[in-house]
């Protein structure tokens, strides 16, 4: 016999584990040791999923949804997503152009799986969500980062989208509102990226998971609907996890030209097949249903931002600009980093949140994960005795830092 192991694909090199679930798993360690830990890390929403949404799930079992559906959905899921996207777009598309997945996240490996391959480029603006640039990387392709800023909302640039637009271009994504930093793109914002984009072929891909979840004045804008010219070229990705607090459901979508859709179904028919059977039947619950505990959820969370923000800015060496949607806040602690405990530096953003994880008992994960060092993404998905809670020991352990 040889004795050494074959060797596993080297693909796996390309890429990292998601630190977002690194963290989770460390917080949820500790607590299974008895320890008191306050998990600001994952993107979850804390409420219960709506009770007509479990319903739809329970009468669904009963009925016998316990079998395979078609591998792209249900016929009647497929058609509800294509009305319900009309409805917040105002473009029409067909249940054809629609795939169901076991979630975005898979909605966004299919994609980059039937898109991308060797010599590619993807444009990624960062801070950027974990999971795009390893995708890419898996699909053999090149992610292209380009480096927002601050001062300017964590957006892309029309002249930044320029300057990073090759002829090896396939593809740009955007998310707007933002994983991680909440940022999203106003409607004239999105017109000036699509002119850019007209003198491109490649294709543009739009994950708008967390579309419903925006606060304030803002307006939150499709590019598919500001550049109806494009939406040949145009996919979007969307889901229920965020919006109905639905993450252990897992069922995205996309909703792409047709030729995109077939070549999805195509690659999920021999890796997953369908999204689970009842899980589909809670989404068209969800989709085709009463918006009442959205708003409410949306409610909730704007209030929360309110006093999340607020109170960062109270903490020496902390500050964070307001975000437009989604429920996280993008805190700068680059005045923290170099400070120092117990004669011990913090070096770098990861090692100050392995500080606060351990001396206040609260998860973030650190902004090296999004591509942007120096911040900690901080999710206001969270009641606020404990965003309180976790604001006062935040603020008693920056404190001791020298």
């Amino acid at each position: 016999y040889l004795s050494d192991m074959p060797s596993l694909a080297s693909r796996l090199s390309r890429v990292e584990p998601s630190a977002t679930i690194a963290i989770a798993n460390k917080a949820r360690t500790l607590k299974a040791k008895g320890i008191d830990v306050l998990s600001f890390s994952v993107g979850e929403p804390d409420f219960a999923t709506p009770t007509h949404i479990c319903e739809a799930a329970k009468r669904a079992i009963d009925e016998g949804a316990t079998r395979y559906t078609a591998a792209h959905g249900t016929p009647e899921l497929r058609a509800a997503i294509a009305t319900r996207s009309f409805e917040r777009r105002g473009v029409k598309s067909k249940p054809t152009d629609v795939v169901v997945s076991v979630g975005a996240k898979h909605t966004l490996y299919n994609i980059a799986t039937a898109l991308f391959e060797e010599g590619d480029e993807v444009i990624i603006p960062s801070p950027h969500w974990v999971s795009y640039p390893a995708q890419v990387l898996l699909a053999g392709a090149q992610p292209v980062h380009i480096m927002t800023s601050e001062a300017n909302g964590f957006r892309l640039s029309p002249d930044q989208l320029r300057g990073a637009l090759t002829e090896n271009t396939k593809g740009v994504i955007l998310c707007t509102p933002s994983n991680p930093t909440g940022s999203a793109y106003s409607e004239e914002q999105l017109k000036a990226l699509a002119e850019v984009l007209k003198a491109s072929d490649c294709w543009i891909i739009v994950d708008e998971i967390y579309g419903e979840l925006v606060y304030g004045d803002f307006e939150q804008k499709s590019l598919l609907t500001v550049a109806p010219e494009l939406r040949d070229r145009i996919i979007v990705v969307d889901g229920v996890s965020k919006t109905y607090a639905m993450t252990g459901w897992r069922i995205g979508w996309m909703i792409a030209p047709e030729p995109v859709a077939k070549a999805c179904a195509k690659i999920q028919s021999q890796s997953t097949t369908n999204p689970t059977s009842c899980a589909q039947a809670a989404a068209l619950a969800a989709v085709a249903g009463p918006s009442n505990a959205v708003s409410a959820m949306r409610a909730a969370f704007e209030k929360r931002r309110s006093i999340i923000i607020d109170g960062l800015n109270k903490i020496d060496g902390i500050s964070a600009t307001m975000p437009d949607g989604a429920f996280y806040a993008f805190a700068n602690v680059s005045e923290l980093v170099g400070r120092s405990f117990e004669g011990r530096t913090l070096a770098s953003d990861l090692e100050l949140c392995d500080f606060l994880l351990d001396e206040a008992r609260c998860a973030f994960v650190p902004g090296t994960a999004f591509g942007a060092p120096g911040y900690l993404r901080i999710s206001y998905a969270a009641s606020e005795a404990q965003i309180a809670e976790g604001l006062r020991r935040v603020r008693e352990a920056v404190s001791r830092l020298t």
